[in-house]
């Protein structure tokens, strides 16, 4: 895949923020990247600051020290240079499965931004390095475990092994070594020069750019499920005075005003808004509670979203360059708990909606719960109807809340015990990623037997977006009467809303 030859939209680096969405695209291989006229007088003020400090002689970190444990040891002159070389090799040590290429993009994204702020010291030469890898398609090997989320060392020294004349890479389908990807792609291996493997290095790349991917996922996720609790409501025939915002009003906590206005949103015109229209008084809480509970996890999203974009545009560089005073010095920009742990409240918002929303799947297909046939079959037991559906139901529920546990503050000291804290950021990143993909899953499941259970109760009318929604489940997938393998049409319609097909059906919808 050479990106260099596609027409497409350009991401500018150097000029203003990046956001998620860009991330995205540019991951997916749908922008180019561009760098601003004026990058290279910011990069080069700070790459002067890196020299004339050379040229004073003083003792900065990772500059004309040692690394980790070896700080105290001071580099000969003669040793700057290829000390960042061996800098960058010998942190190249990561094992297990090997990232995606949308994943290894938006790392080496969030590593082009990072050093854009002009915080690094870094070669301006290098810059431009990294933008014609994106451009071209050229996609270093990286391995998922090595890093512990202060700075990731190791999965960025994988992804830039090949500027060094090492590693490997992908280019045009096919892995290659990174000298012959790189010289392929028609990118000249760079010279490395004082600080340039530090500040290739020393930043959280991984976790911030494969975080944008993440919570991308996650938002389509969490508006998926919520459609499909809108729909269940329907299917249920449930009382909906808990999303009425008067009665809202009276506690009036953001997230819950902001859920239940989106449910109203998505249930306006539906006869269920009538007097007498619900069936009972008081529902179960799995479908009282889908607006303060979805309404939680949309705001732990945007908690983690704002940290995400604060990380795409910041300088996590130690040492930092400080241009307009002409001084490096350490700092601990690198750190990410605040990231992990925004995230880590985002997993457990997350299983409290998977949690609701297996309930409800399991309640519509109850006689005693939702007055419709067990099952949702009109055969009896003759047919199995959705009755397996709900242990692949149970089965994500679980393993989302397994994923939603914390890992906690506790990591064995490394470095000679100089480093003996890390927040496992990277770690928290993929299962959240994780939590997303079997969120759609599920999501799919609701959205399917909610349909079905609606298709059962004739002549109502639903509300103007779970009409938009049951279309466009039964536009993928066929009413079940005779029994037939579900699983393949669960996961293509997961897949669809991932790709973010529901929202798109639903973008029209009257605000």
């Amino acid at each position: 895949m050479v990106l260099a030859q596609r027409a497409v939209p350009a991401v500018v680096i150097g000029a203003g923020p990046l956001s998620i969405d860009e991330v995205h695209a540019v991951a997916h291989g749908a922008a180019r990247i561009m760098l601003a006229p004026a990058l290279l007088e910011r990069l080069s003020g700070a790459r002067a600051a890196v020299e004339r400090s050379l040229e004073r002689g003083e003792a900065v970190y990772g500059l004309t020290t040692g690394l980790g444990a070896a700080v105290d040891t001071r580099l000969a002159a003669d040793q700057i240079a290829a000390f960042q070389l061996r800098a960058v090799r010998a942190r190249a040590v990561g094992v297990g499965r090997c990232l995606s290429r949308a994943e290894v993009r938006a790392m080496l994204l969030a590593r082009l931004a990072g050093l854009a702020q002009g915080a690094s010291g870094i070669s301006p030469c290098l810059v431009g390095t990294l933008a014609a890898m994106l451009n071209s398609g050229v996609h270093p090997v990286v391995r998922r475990i090595g890093s512990l989320g202060e700075a990731d060392l190791s999965s960025l020294a994988q992804l830039f092994l090949p500027l060094t004349g090492e590693g490997e890479a992908e280019f045009d389908g096919q892995i290659r070594t990174g000298p012959e990807a790189m010289r392929l792609a028609g990118i000249a291996l760079p010279a490395f020069g004082p600080k340039d493997g530090l500040a290739l290095l020393n930043a959280n790349a991984e976790s911030a750019g494969l975080a944008a991917l993440a919570l991308r996922a996650m938002a389509r996720a969490l508006e998926a499920l919520t459609v499909a609790g809108a729909l269940s409501l329907e299917a249920y025939r449930a009382n909906l005075s808990p999303i009425a915002s008067n009665l809202v009003a009276l506690r009036p906590v953001p997230s819950h005003v902001a859920g239940a206005a989106k449910l109203r949103e998505l249930l306006a015109g539906s006869d269920l808004l009538g007097e007498g229209a619900a069936r009972r008084v008081q529902d179960p809480l799995s479908f009282r509670c889908l607006a303060p509970v979805n309404g939680a996890a949309f705001a732990a999203l945007e908690t983690a979203r704002a940290l995400v974009e604060v990380e795409l545009n910041g300088a996590g560089d130690s040492p930092a360059v400080l241009i307009t005073e002409d001084i490096l010095r350490s700092t601990v920009n690198f750190d990410t708990t605040a990231l992990a742990l925004a995230l880590e409240g985002l997993g457990l918002a997350a299983a409290h909606t998977a949690t609701i929303s297996a309930f409800r799947v399991t309640k519509l297909m109850s006689p005693a719960a939702s007055e419709l046939p067990r099952f949702l079959t009109r055969h009896g037991g003759t047919h199995a109807g959705f009755a397996t559906t709900q242990k692949t139901a149970a089965a994500l529920e679980a393993e989302i809340r397994h994923l939603a546990v914390p890992l906690g503050p506790m990591t064995m000291p490394v470095a000679d015990g100089v480093e003996d804290y890390a927040p496992m950021t990277p770690r928290i990143v993929a299962k959240t990623a994780m939590i997303a993909e079997h969120l759609s899953r599920l999501a799919a499941i609701e959205l399917v037997v909610a349909a079905e259970a609606t298709d059962q109760r004739e002549g109502i009318r639903l509300g103007a977006g779970t009409t938009l929604a049951h279309r466009f489940v039964r536009a993928h997938v066929a009413r079940l009467d005779d029994d037939r393998p579900m699983g393949r049409e669960f996961e293509a319609l997961a897949e669809r809303l991932a790709a973010g097909e529901l929202a798109a059906a639903l973008a029209d919808l009257p605000a």
